[in-house]
């Protein structure tokens, strides 16, 4: 270890720096990240060669003998040398091995006289043998240049940036030139906000494809300095994103792809026959259905990749939801699932207590009295806290074992979800008959019954869970209408939070989608039975989701994060079927429990 303090005594660089840049280098992107006059920044070279750029750009300037770093002579601040900055740092990540194993680049843009700045740069690395014999580092020289014809003649470790396509020339000193470089604003006046014209990306385009055809990596300089833009660049096969701001754009380049979504499912979209919807007809049955994690944004993202509607978006009566808990600003799970199953705000982590630790009459207890049977479906754990809040009633999500004990008092006459292994004391489940298929549940006579979709975790859509969400829905109303009494049914699609935390595309809006396929099942028995109360809503928000960009006809989707962690935004609640206009507006998630109870005209406890 004090070979590393004596390292960052001599770069005076802090040590959680260095730290960081330890957890992403070998990260390594199909675009390389340029940092463009990286001598600006806070901490010069360590600071985007930690935050993943496999290029740097130096300035230099000769004077006295002495190669500074700067952009011209006035500027010269006494120490500030490409030497202390660039090659003192450079020649220490040798020695530790970090970071040189993949191609880097410095650009060293001369401001002062080309010949006499680029021999004594010669001369200084004479001092420097790791770093111009090392194979994946490139010395490339930029701003004032020698003459072509010259380049030849140059140590080999030296090569040269070409600046113009219209004055390509085919000579041997071609085999020096490492990248061409061009100013964007010669192109393109474009900000970075929106996206380029039809006719300047035409442009672009055209420029970036005859630099290819020559066989050598592509920059532009003074491009814009925005997420769009990088993005644009990327997509383009720009080789080197010119940022002032590396870390930030290694970051967002390097998780395009995870961010990124193709879709490749589909929900079939019904179209409701409205027949019942917001009239005031008598209730006998309601289904809530609860996305866990999904805000306005993961409907969005699930919306277009779906070809821009779902059986959701069909939907007339529509509100939103405030979800903070009693002691937190933002809800977990627990907090918000038991708002919603009791009509008490409450504490994060509890389920079905209130703020004093008592025990909440949540839905399933309720209408118990008034002979209603309740069902609740999870593609998460039985004991996850979203449905746990709907039949247990303890201090902590994390007390599982004692969460899967109150399903044995519970007034579940149905469930469906994973964590078989969390009910290991098995008398728990002697009242239910567990069944083996899904489809075994539509044609059950038993009063009450059970299926575990899986031991512990429930896979997601894209890992091969299939239809099985939408086919739990479809049969567990069968074996809930058959038995000629009312119900009430919850069904939780919750793998959109558990990727909307992994800050995951491709999961986020493939479970919207398949959450949307329970969804229709549920409209569908609405529009049959005329009496059926159909309720979607939202937990809470997850991630923090925007969908700066996309192709619809593509079904493609990227989305952007600002959390691995719940939001308080509020969430959308759409409703179908009689007095579905009741849940529209802005109101606490507490509420739609007493509108549903009002609803149904029961009085809440």
């Amino acid at each position: 270890m004090d070979h590393l303090v004596n390292i960052f005594k001599t770069v005076k660089l802090p040590l959680i720096v260095f730290c960081a840049g330890l957890m992403v280098f070998g990260h390594v992107s199909a675009q390389n990240i340029h940092s463009h006059n990286d001598y600006e920044q806070n901490v010069p070279f360590w600071n985007a060669f930690a935050g993943g750029a496999q290029s740097i750009e130096v300035d230099i300037y000769l004077r006295n003998g002495i190669l500074y770093a700067t952009h011209e002579e006035v500027e010269i601040k006494e120490g500030r040398t490409i030497e202390s900055l660039y090659f003192q740092p450079l020649q220490n990540a040798i020695n530790l091995n970090i970071g040189v194993h993949q191609p880097f680049q410095l650009l060293i843009d001369i401001k002062s006289e080309a010949v006499s700045t680029l021999n004594a740069l010669i001369t200084l690395l004479e001092k420097y043998p790791d770093i111009r014999k090392n194979q994946n580092i490139t010395l490339t020289i930029s701003g004032n240049r020698p003459p072509v014809s010259t380049y030849s003649k140059y140590p080999s470790y030296i090569m040269f940036d070409y600046q113009d396509l219209e004055d390509i020339r085919n000579t041997s000193s071609w085999e020096k030139v490492a990248l061409i470089s061009l100013n964007f604003r010669k192109t393109s006046q474009w900000n970075g906000l929106g996206r380029l014209t039809a006719e300047d990306l035409a442009k672009v385009k055209a420029i970036i494809d005859k630099a290819h055809s020559y066989g050598k990596p592509f920059r532009f300089w003074a491009t814009p300095d925005t997420k769009t833009a990088w993005r644009a660049l990327a997509e383009l096969g720009v080789n080197y994103i010119n940022t002032d701001k590396p870390a930030s754009c290694a970051e967002f380049v390097n998780s395009l792809t995870n961010r990124t979504f193709q879709n490749s499912i589909y929900s079939e979209v019904y179209r409701p026959s409205y027949d019942t919807d917001q009239k005031k007809k008598k209730v006998k049955n309601v289904i809530l259905l609860i996305g866990d994690g999904n805000g306005l944004s993961q409907i969005s993202a699930a919306t277009l990749a779906n070809g821009g509607e779902l059986t959701l978006t069909q939907l007339k009566s529509i509100g939103f939801l405030k979800t903070s808990s009693t002691d937190d600003f933002t809800t977990d799970s627990a907090a918000a699932g038991t708002a919603l199953a009791t009509g008490t705000k409450t504490y994060n982590r509890a389920i079905g207590l209130d703020t004093l630790k008592r025990p909440i009459k949540n839905i399933p207890e309720v209408l118990a009295n008034h002979g209603f049977l309740s069902g609740c479906i999870t593609t998460d754990r039985l004991t996850g806290a979203t449905p746990a809040s709907f039949y247990a009633h303890q201090g902590d999500r994390s007390m599982t074992n004692a969460i899967a004990a109150d399903l044995k008092n519970s007034k579940l006459s149905l469930f469906v979800g994973g964590g078989e292994r969390d009910f290991k004391h098995k008398q728990i489940l002697n009242e239910y008959k567990l069944l083996d298929q899904l489809e075994s549940i539509g044609i059950s006579k038993d009063d009450k019954i059970g299926h575990f979709l899986a031991d512990g975790d429930v896979k997601g859509v894209l890992e091969g869970r299939g239809n099985i969400l939408a086919t739990a829905t479809k049969n567990s109303i069968r074996f809930l209408d058959s038995k000629k009494k009312p119900f009430f049914l919850i069904v939780e699609g919750a793998k959109i939070d558990k990727y909307a935390h992994q800050n995951n595309m491709s999961g986020l809006v493939s479970e919207g989608i398949d959450f949307d396929r329970a969804i229709t099942e549920a409209i569908k028995f609405a529009d049959k039975s005329g009496n059926t109360l159909v309720i979607i809503t939202a937990d809470h928000e997850t991630g923090g989701v925007s969908i700066p960009q996309g192709n619809l006809k593509k079904k493609q989707i990227e989305g952007d994060f600002t959390t691995y962690d719940h939001t308080a935004a509020m969430v959308p609640i759409f409703a179908y079927g009689p007095y579905s206009n009741e849940f529209q507006g802005t109101y606490e998630n507490s509420e739609v429990f007493r509108k549903i109870l009002n609803i149904l005209e029961i009085e809440s406890p």
